[in-house]
Formats: structure tokens, C-alpha cells, sequence
């Protein structure tokens, strides 16, 4: 989740992105964090979005200052579903009730996260339309903005993964049921992104790869949306987990979702990136080297050591350029 101030509009939490030799010339990507397509997609009333014109112009002088940098800058177009309309984290948790500035929020069923959680409507067909030209119209915006690349975020148990997944999915209509029908709103919306976004600009698709509960969404049937998301032109899949329902129970360990990026790489021969506990230079080093991932994407570790990228540069025997003001500070 990407929070901002809501007095100066700016982002706190952002990955950043070591990309191999095949994506984006191996540069380093400044990737945003969930930034909602509209006001209701937003998870809690700070988060960070771009319906607007305004947001445009604030994310201008973002992009603008990442590529004076020779870095890119990308953003994660998001939308939470049932999971919106709650407290920001550092605030609580818990609903936002409408008059204290929360909004009624939308599912593919009316199925509460958790007791925690708004209920969700269920979305007619108007509401699955509507959302979709949302995404393409966040990405319009984007590219004003300066983004060059733009990532679809159905993870984590947004609105998404939750039409993916049949244990929040309970429709019986077109969007419903099969995985054909169950991917069908998700593949929309990524083929609404995919067509406003320029051909040489690439188009991620952050997914989690399994519910990490029985009967819910997993890595087989991941691998099947990957194959559908490379035939409209999707260029990587960020390779995530968890996130539809609480008490999963995750083997969280270093890099524990990596064999995932790994499996869809090779079962769906598109391009993906590792995440999750890739806290260590060599460990990131060891992904790519050994083709389990093209991309290695980290966040957490960036909160605590901000200068992750010049330590890791040279624990890895690199000699990365310091900002003048900084060079007597530089290790010998």
C-alpha cells in the first residue's frame, strides 16, 4: 500500500526495482505502490491516486526529478474492492464509516474480508464496465504524468485477485464460476491498460501466485492467467501471494515466493519478478544470475536502510556514482 500525505501529496513507500538485461535495459525502476484508479478504489482515505488532473501535475514533478536521475519511474495502478474504505494503518484499524469520510465500497459478491471490513456490494455489469475504463483512464494520466512503466495490481486480495479467486468470487453469471469466467473482468482491465499504453512502454501485472488456502486461487491457475496476460502484450508478472483472506498460514522465510516467479517463467514463458524477503545483495544477485526471475523487486528493505542501492553496489564489487555533495562520504 502506497500512503501519502494528504497535505503535500507525496508518496512514502515505493519499490525499487533491479530489472535484468531483457526488461527495460537493466535500469533501475522506481515503482510506486498501490495508487488508486478512482476515489472509491483507494484502501483507506490517505492512500495515493490519479483520477485527476492535479494528481497529474503533483506525479510531474516526481517523474521528472527519478529520470533526472537516470532512473524510471513506474507506477502501480490499483483498485482495493472490499478491502477499501479502512483505516490508515498508522491511524488503526478498522471500517471508515461514510460519515466520517468513507464510501459504500464493491466486490464481485457480497462477502466481507473479515468482520473488520466494510460489506461489500456486488458490482452489476455497469460497475465492472465503469472500473475498467477507470484503469485505462488511470493510465492515460500516467503517461502524462511521465510514467514509463505501469503495473496492474491483482494481488493481495484487491479487487482483482478477488474476482480470481472462488473463495470471494461467488457469482454465477459471465464473471463467475470457470476460471475462464473468473479472469474475465481482470483480463479486461489489464487489455484496457495494455491498449492506451504505448507498445515500447511495458505493462507489468503484479499477481499473488496462490491464496495459500485450500480451494482457493493457486499456482496452476496462475500459471494459466500469466499465459492469457502475455497473448494481450503483458510483459512481466510480479509474482506475489496471499492477501484474499487473514489466518492464511504463509511459510514466510528469504525468499520464500521465489519458486513462484521461477514456475511461471517457465510454465507461461513470460517474463517475471521475485519478491518477499530479498533483503540481501547477493541473495537479489543469486535470482537473476541463475534465471529464476528477471526482475528482483524490493520495498521493506528500502524503508530501513534508504541506502540499500549504494551498499548493495558495492558489496557486489560495483563502483556506483556518488552525488557530488556526497563523495567524501564514499568508501575507499
Amino acid at each position: 500500500m502506497c500512503q501519502y500525505s494528504a497535505k503535500d501529496g507525496v508518496p512514502n513507500d515505493w519499490h525499487l526495482v533491479h530489472l535484468g538485461s531483457r526488461a527495460v535495459g537493466g535500469a533501475a525502476l522506481v515503482l510506486t505502490e498501490a495508487t488508486a484508479v478512482s476515489p472509491e478504489g483507494r484502501i483507506s482515505p490517505a492512500d495515493l491516486g490519479i483520477w485527476n488532473d492535479e494528481q497529474v501535475n503533483a506525479f510531474k514533478r516526481i517523474t521528472d526529478f527519478i529520470k533526472s536521475q537516470g532512473a524510471i519511474p513506474g507506477i502501480q495502478l490499483a483498485h482495493a474492492g472490499r478491502k477499501a474504505s479502512t483505516k490508515t494503518p498508522w491511524i488503526g484499524d478498522g471500517i471508515v464509516p461514510e460519515p466520517e469520510g468513507g464510501w459504500q465500497v464493491i466486490g464481485p459478491s457480497p462477502v466481507k474480508f473479515s468482520d473488520n471490513y466494510p460489506q461489500p456490494r456486488e458490482m452489476m455489469s455497469a460497475d465492472i464496465r465503469k472500473v475498467v475504463g477507470a484503469w485505462a483512464d488511470a493510465a492515460k494520466r500516467s503517461l502524462e504524468a511521465g510514467f514509463q512503466v505501469a503495473e496492474i495490481h491483482m494481488a493481495h486480495g484487491y479487487l482483482l485477485h478477488q474476482f480470481l479467486s472462488p473463495l470471494s468470487n461467488r457469482r454465477k453469471d459471465e464473471y463467475g464460476g470457470s476460471l475462464k469466467n473468473r479472469m474475465r473482468f481482470p483480463l479486461e482491465a489489464a487489455k484496457a491498460v495494455r491498449e492506451v499504453w504505448p507498445n515500447d512502454l511495458p505493462v507489468f501485472v503484479r499477481i499473488s501466485v496462490t491464496d495459500w488456502i485450500d480451494g482457493g486461487w493457486d499456482l496452476p491457475q496462475s500459471i494459466e492467467l500469466a499465459k492469457e496476460l502475455k497473448k494481450i502484450g503483458i510483459d512481466l508478472i510480479d509474482s506475489s501471494t496471499g492477501g484474499l483472506l487473514p489466518g492464511a498460514k504463509i511459510p514466510i522465510a528469504p525468499g520464500y515466493q521465489v519458486k513462484f516467479a521461477d514456475e511461471i517463467r517457465k510454465e507461461a514463458g513470460i517474463m517475471t519478478g521475485a519478491i518477499g524477503l530479498i533483503t540481501d545483495p547477493a541473495q537479489a544477485e543469486n535470482i537473476l544470475v541463475t534465471g529464476q526471475a528477471d526482475a528482483v523487486f524490493m520495498a521493506r528493505e528500502l524503508l530501513r536502510d534508504p541506502y540499500f542501492p549504494l551498499h548493495a553496489a558495492k558489496s557486489l564489487g560495483d563502483d556506483p556514482n556518488y552525488p557530488n555533495q556526497y563523495l567524501r562520504a564514499k568508501p575507499r
